[in-house]
């Protein structure tokens, strides 16, 4: 069975090799890239400081939200029930 990737509900072919960081999730290499992209503005925008821990924290939820593997109230999730893997359902 292969991979589905969180943020844009594609497959992910088994020969692709993901960042380690983004196999995690899956996050394919295209939505992972747009991630990276938009972590510095992230940073920017809430003028983050890596040496914090809260501050790091803060971008670590934002990834997830990002990639689609927490809504933006906090919740986590759980993509292990298929009537999670459909966005366009409610």
């Amino acid at each position: 069975m292969g991979k589905t990737c969180t943020k844009c509900k594609n497959p992910i072919p088994e020969d692709e090799d993901l960042d380690p960081k983004a196999a995690t999730y899956p996050c394919c290499n295209k939505c992972w890239a747009g991630w990276k992209e938009y972590r510095i503005m992230v940073m920017n925008e809430m003028r983050l400081d890596m040496s914090l821990p809260d501050h790091r924290k803060l971008l670590k939820k934002n990834e997830q939200i990002f990639v689609g593997v927490r809504t933006p109230e906090g919740d986590v999730i759980d993509f292990s029930d298929e009537k999670n893997r459909n966005p366009e359902e409610p």
